[in-house]
């Protein structure tokens, strides 16, 4: 069988590196994704290994590296993804890049200093410009002779003294001037009034223009104060203030010619350094232009140098200590890939002698390796979420891709709500290749994604049930013309005037000639939607089926079985565990099945009403008693119920005891051990033939195979009595289960009947203009109410019963799932972002 049926054949194997090439050839195989490496050293230390000088030389590149990244991202530069998958650098090269990235960092943090020295300067110049520009309105000299006199002040920006006054209290006033964050000018101007008793005259005023907010890197309006004061106390106590409320403070000439004169001053620094400031922004971006192109190059190769590393340090070296062993799960399929890789390795190294591969024998049970592709690693995860299947065991997966889809199906039976289902996956498929669609953020979505060909089969099968229910958006289709002649019915009836006038419903007689014509062509016959009586109809079928469905899906579990017994060797379990579980199955519910269809394929329409009740039957079946009101479905029938009832009760103690005596018997056996030729040890401390990291302990007891056990027989009863009382009851329960089939079809077309009947319907009340003009928003109501409740909910309720029915009541009967996955040492591409 393939390997989606069943798992891989996976060997392991020790690989034999010289050490001057082990490098090459751990990078080789990185490449490929071929093995999955085993830690030969678990007790020692990470920080004792031989290669940790190494990986921290690694860490420490990624730590500038991550410098480099902020760097780019505080420039509002996103470094994009590696172009190209590069190699692992060699040792040479790994050193070039430790080299250049360390110099790049380094220049980086000068220029990046230098750019936010320059920028602080040239803030503080510019507030110090406003400042005195502020002030100068605050502290203007009075108006030249033959001017009218100045209106008293009314503004902030007006002179604070008077320029009478000003002349005879020049030598007493100084003046303290900067800037002060807006948010905390009432608490500073509160504050400087309390403290000096209202010695000083406080002006404030916005900044014309916004500047950066050295603590946040946000741009914010800032507020100039101006404070006039008398005496060197008060001078001093508004210094402190000002500093407790991280004011920057400016020096503020006391003539206005000095003040004159540093604005001057200041406009000419302003420039120079504006001219600075852009040609170090010039060489910033130069810089950072290098950081973006070699970036994403470089995190990859030393990523994959630090992994390359971190996979040596799980190696051991052999008793010479000249080369490296590894041991490794690898599929034996690709045995000789691994063998070139080491060759190709061995090449790029320059090593004169080649690194090989050898199997080695050992009693573990190797990991799982299934392979997959787009298409089935959906329903693979599917099968993988209730446990991965154990090591060469049979693979619910493949079986799913129909059983899944078709169960889903059922339940969710509407070809309009299949239709919008399988377009919407369409869509996904088709533009799957779309990074758009592959590298979103929302979880759902990347769900829905993943798992697009399972919603495209869901859609598909759920349109071909529609079509079976006859049922679109709970409407129903005429596609061929209806088998139930209601003009026969006419003929040959009394139906006067007055006898339709009393009664709205007419029963439409099959016992009478034509009326009814023979079954429908395909699926449901369009009439029962039309009639009163249509969902006991519909109710009667479709527990029937589920039945039927629920009982067939069940006995090809127990059939999947017989490859699991026949591949593992285990051919007594065909007798004492298949055989009985089939005869329990088929003698009861194999046995119903039969009445359902036996009774559908005996009585016609016109012995419909003589027909037996199955129910009544099966339970007298348990019984052993027969009903006179209940006839029999054929002669003999009471015999032999008796006599099926009699093989599942004797299958039963078949099944319990049957596999623990056998093992018992074979207990007393002697096992002849294996024929292995002398081998020298590879390793200190280890015999030969035996696994690398094996201890003595494991190779005495016989490792964890089951048959080098010892076996207990109270262990091996008691796992099989509750096997055995698991699977009896369950075949009550599970086909009980089954029924959710029925109830949730049932659902599902009773709310898509209220929500055409209580929303679509009204939009049809009138055929007037303003009918159409009113269907316009009862169908936006429809179609969001739709896709809300009965693609969504709906389908999110139909999927996770299907799910129930498959780990439960399937893959139960077959399927262990207590492996482990093969995790192959591989580059990925994803993993480097």
């Amino acid at each position: 069988m393939g390997s989606l049926f069943r798992s891989e054949e996976v060997c392991l194997a020790q690989l034999f590196l010289q050490s001057a090439s082990a490098y090459s050839c751990i990078s080789e195989l990185g490449e490929r994704g071929l093995l999955e490496f085993r830690d030969l050293n678990p007790k020692v230390s990470p920080f004792q290994r031989r290669f940790v000088g190494e990986v921290r030389r690694c860490e420490e590149m990624e730590k500038t590296f991550t410098f480099l990244q902020q760097e780019l991202r505080a420039a509002g530069r996103v470094p994009g993804p590696c172009p190209e998958s590069p190699r692992a650098p060699a040792a040479r090269e790994a050193l070039r890049v430790q080299e250049q990235s360390e110099q790049l960092a380094q220049e980086l943090r000068e220029v990046s200093r230098n750019h936010a020295s320059l920028r602080g300067r040239l803030r503080d110049l510019r507030q110090c410009l406003h400042v005195l520009r502020e002030g100068q309105r605050f502290t203007s000299q009075p108006a030249p002779l033959g001017t009218p006199p100045r209106p008293p002040a009314l503004s902030e920006r007006e002179p604070i003294l008077d320029p009478s006054v000003h002349q005879h209290l020049e030598r007493k006033i100084s003046f303290v001037a900067g800037v002060i964050h807006p948010w905390r000018v009432t608490a500073f101007e509160r504050l400087l009034w309390r403290a000096c008793r209202g010695y000083l005259v406080a002006s404030f005023v916005e900044m014309p223009e916004p500047l950066e907010d050295p603590a946040t890197g946000e741009s914010i309006t800032w507020v100039i104060f101006l404070i006039s004061y008398w005496g060197e106390q008060i001078g001093q106590k508004i210094r402190k203030i000002s500093d407790c409320f991280h004011c920057q403070v400016y020096t503020y000439p006391e003539s206005e010619a000095g003040r004159t004169e540093a604005i001057t001053r200041l406009h000419g620094q302003i420039q120079e350094l504006s001219v600075t400031l852009e040609e170090t922004e010039k060489y910033l971006a130069e810089v950072l232009d290098r950081v973006a192109q070699v970036l994403p190059t470089w995190r990859v190769q030393v990523q994959k140098m630090k992994a390359i590393y971190l996979v040596l340090n799980q190696c051991s070296f052999d008793v010479t200590k000249k080369c490296l062993i590894a041991e490794v799960w690898c599929p034996v399929r690709d045995l000789t890939q691994v063998q070139e890789a080491l060759r190709q390795g061995s090449y790029q190294s320059g090593s004169s002698v080649e690194c090989f591969v050898q199997r080695v024998p050992t009693s573990e049970s190797p990991p799982t390796l299934i392979r997959t592709n787009k298409f089935t690693a959906g329903f693979q995860s599917i099968v993988d979420a209730y446990g991965v299947a154990s090591y060469q065991e049979v693979n619910p997966a493949p079986y799913a891709i129909i059983t899944f889809p078709f169960i889903f199906a059922i339940m969710f039976g509407d070809v309009g709500h299949g239709l919008l289902m399988f377009l919407f996956a369409l869509w996904m498929v088709l533009y799957e290749d779309s990074p758009r669609l592959r590298q979103g953020t929302n979880e759902i979505w990347l769900m829905f994604f993943e798992g697009r060909y399972l919603i495209l089969l869901m859609g598909a099968f759920s349109i071909y049930t529609g079509f079976i229910y006859n049922e679109c958006f709970s409407k129903a289709t005429a596609i061929f013309p209806s088998a139930w002649s209601v003009a026969t019915m006419a003929n040959h009836s009394s139906w006067s005037p007055a006898y339709l006038a009393t009664h709205p419903s007419l029963t439409l007689d099959p016992n009478v000639t034509g009326v009814f014509q023979g079954p429908y062509p395909f699926g449901i016959d369009p009439i029962w939607s039309l009639a009163t009586n249509h969902l006991n109809f519909l109710n009667s079928f479709k527990m029937k089926m589920s039945v039927v469905l629920g009982i067939v899906h069940m006995g090809f579990g127990v059939v999947l079985g017989v490859f699991n017994h026949v591949h593992f060797q285990q051919r007594h379990r065909l007798v004492l565990e298949f055989l009985p579980e089939m005869i329990f199955l088929l003698a009861l519910f194999g046995y119903l099945v039969f009445l359902i269809f036996y009774k559908w394929i005996k009585f016609s329409a016109a012995e419909s009403m003589v027909a037996p009740s199955i129910l009544i039957h099966f339970i007298d079946m348990f019984l052993f008693t027969s009903n006179a009101e209940n006839l029999p479905l054929y002669p003999g029938q009471v015999p032999v119920q008796m006599v099926l009832v009699v093989l599942a009760l004797a299958s039963v103690p078949v099944l319990l005891l049957g596999t623990p005596l056998y093992q018992w018997c074979r207990q007393g056996a002697r096992r002849k051990p294996l024929a292995t030729g002398e081998q020298e040890p590879l390793l200190e401390g280890q015999k030969a033939g035996n696994s690398v990291n094996a201890t003595t302990e494991d190779v005495e007891s016989g490792g964890h195979s089951p048959d080098a056990k010892h076996l207990d027989f109270a262990e091996i009863f008691m796992h099989q009595a509750i096997h055995t009382i698991e699977y009896c009851l369950g075949c009550v329960s599970n086909t009980a289960s089954y029924l959710r089939l029925w109830a949730l079809s049932l659902a599902h077309a009773q709310l898509s009947e209220v929500l055409w009947t209580m929303v679509m319907r009204n939009g049809f009340v009138g055929l007037s203009y303003v009918g159409g003009v009113v269907l316009v928003p009862v169908f936006a109501a429809f179609a969001v109410l739709t896709v809300a409740i009965l693609l969504v909910m709906e389908g999110l309720s139909a999927f996770l019963h299907a799910l129930r029915l498959h780990w439960v009541e399937f893959q139960n009967k077959f399927y262990v799932g207590a492996g482990y996955k093969l995790c192959p040492f591989a580059f990925a591409p994803d993993t480097w972002e």
